[in-house]
């Protein structure tokens, strides 16, 4: 039964590793091949976010305000409100 590669040790043998100021340079050549958003796309962008967060804020406090008298009426007995 013929072994995988691996198991044999036939793998390649280690790139040689990046130096800091290499990795400097591809970091700030790739920020520069990024394309930012104006200043209208940002306020739209943070605007639209901030209208979400709030959303699921509500939806969240009005789901544990829900599940708290839930939980209150269910091992209180139901008549101390």
């Amino acid at each position: 039964m013929a072994e995988a590669p691996a198991v044999k040790g036939d793998r390649k043998p280690a790139e040689k590793r990046t130096g800091p100021v290499t990795f400097y340079r591809q970091v700030v050549a790739e920020l520069r091949k990024v394309v930012w958003p104006t200043r209208e796309q940002l306020s739209t962008y943070f605007i639209v976010v901030m209208v979400f967060v709030l959303v699921m804020i509500t939806l969240v406090s009005v789901l544990d305000l829900a599940l708290g008298k839930l939980a209150f009426q269910i091992f209180t007995g139901g008549d101390n409100v």
